[in-house]
């Protein structure tokens, strides 16, 4: 029974020991920043793999320009589209700094002895946001339908489950300090992306600005970042229905 016992204990030291490993390898792999990239790939592009590891569908819709698509769900099935130096420089990157893909399909990398990987963890989000070079495919431009919460509700929605909302005005500073919902934070739609990581993905997100236009674009970033419950709400119908209105100087 005590050899029992003892073997039992030590079966989940054993899986814990190699999970600690293997989490520690990850962020082990360094990170690139969305300005180094750029750099690297204007002065020595053709000597660089840069890997999206997001599934064929995102990849086809809009990817960093001269990227290759090793999906991370179908790595070992596309080993062959990696350099044969093993030492070359490996770029990986993904849907912003929550999603996995990229960490996964490193750590694979690495496993099967490529030794220069880095991880581009802003992902495509921020590289696009950027304005810096992408391939664009015929669906780049599909209109998306958003969920629209109209003002009451969304009223009733932030006093019943306070803390599971989270709403986001997505216009400038200077216009969120004249006037916001009540409770509302500021990330401009200029910098969305590259700010998302303040944003629960537990969390209902609503993003909210004059008329719909910037908040659009925040809600499609959202979707590519990997955010499940998003909706839009309308400031100016805020404002119409007479509801308050929080300023820089409350």
């Amino acid at each position: 029974m005590t050899a029992k016992r003892s073997i039992l204990t030590i079966f989940p030291l054993i899986a814990l020991f190699f999970s600690i490993a293997l989490v520690n390898a990850q962020e082990s792999i360094p990170l690139i920043s969305t300005a180094e990239l750029k750099q690297l790939l204007d002065q020595m592009g053709h000597e660089i793999t840069l890997v999206d590891a997001r599934n064929p569908e995102e990849y086809q819709e809009v990817h960093i320009k001269n990227a290759i698509n090793i999906p991370e769900k179908k790595f070992s099935e596309n080993i062959n589209l990696l350099p044969t130096d093993k030492t070359r420089l490996v770029i990986f990157y993904c849907n912003g700094i929550k999603c996995g893909k990229s960490k996964k399909a490193a750590q694979k990398a690495m496993d099967i002895g490529y030794t220069n990987i880095q991880i581009y963890a802003e992902g495509m989000p921020v590289w696009e946001e950027k304005g810096l070079p992408i391939y664009v495919g015929p669906d780049y431009e599909k209109k998306i339908e958003t969920t629209k919460i109209a003002p009451q509700d969304l009223q009733i929605l932030m006093k019943s489950k306070a803390g599971e909302v989270a709403v986001v005005d997505v216009r400038d500073f200077s216009e969120f300090q004249e006037g916001h919902i009540p409770g509302a934070i500021n990330i401009p739609a200029a910098e969305f992306a590259s700010q998302s990581d303040q944003l629960d993905k537990e969390k209902t997100i609503v993003v909210t600005c004059n008329s719909g236009g910037r908040s659009y674009n925040a809600y499609r970033k959202l979707m590519k970042l990997g955010y499940k419950k998003i909706a839009q709400a309308i400031f100016q119908d805020w404002k119409e229905q007479g509801l308050p209105v929080e300023t820089a100087a409350q």
